[in-house]
């Protein structure tokens, strides 16, 4: 479904998804099976985009079997994914259907199946409405600033700080694990005096925050 769907719909809207042009692993168009931390684990959305070496979106694919529209786990873990990765926008597909999620909330296993859901389009969709998809997620919608105003109009939807939230929710995040690491590092030891319980847990987060940023980059696995 893939190689013989999949593939040449993104070929269509101008994606190098073979990498013809040779382009080095860190500036291909197209990573498949890329890495992503999520909740502490890597996982392997199926198509990554890029431009220049930086991620614009995901893809994730699912057997035909799977009714995309009803089932809401495929459709959280494309969000988890896109969130992790801190990605406006992605994309769920079993080629029979083409979703697209607004992905600047925080996924919750909870969530329905619509939830975020900005376009939805079935293959019988696709030649009436081929230009409306290429107008947003081909290639040359990424050159001419077309997909980056739609990510931007869902960053600002919420007004203003809103959906920033991506951002906002990460560092809430990071002062969580500021407050449980110095909880523990006092825990165990007592003799070190604030100043060095913060050192030690600003030290901590670097560490992790900087591996992270290696990771994301492809330099460490």
């Amino acid at each position: 479904m893939r190689r013989e769907f999949i593939d040449p719909f993104f070929k269509s809207l101008g994606w190098d998804v073979d990498n013809t042009q040779a382009y080095d692993e860190r500036y291909k168009e197209v990573i498949h099976e890329d890495a992503v931390k999520v909740g502490g684990k890597t996982k392997a959305p199926d198509y990554s985009f890029r431009i220049g070496g930086v991620r614009k979106f995901f893809v994730e694919a699912k057997k035909p079997a799977v009714n995309l529209k009803e089932n809401p786990e495929p459709t959280y873990q494309l969000r988890r994914y896109a969130w992790s990765a801190k990605l406006p926008v992605s994309i769920l597909t079993d080629f029979e259907e083409f979703i697209v999620f607004d992905c600047t909330r925080k996924p919750s296993p909870n969530d329905n199946s619509s939830l975020g859901r900005i376009e939805y389009y079935t293959y019988k969709d696709y030649i009436q409405k081929w230009d409306e998809i290429a107008s947003k997620y081909s290639k040359k919608a990424v050159f001419t600033g077309k997909f980056d105003d739609l990510a931007d109009s869902l960053l600002q939807k919420k007004g203003g700080k809103g959906t920033a939230g991506i951002d906002d929710a990460f560092l809430a995040e990071i002062e969580g694990w500021r407050e449980e690491l110095a909880k523990n590092l006092a825990l165990r030891n007592a003799s070190l005096s604030v100043r060095e319980l913060n050192l030690a847990v600003q030290k901590i987060i670097d560490r992790i925050v900087f591996l992270r940023i290696c990771e994301d980059r492809g330099i460490e696995k």
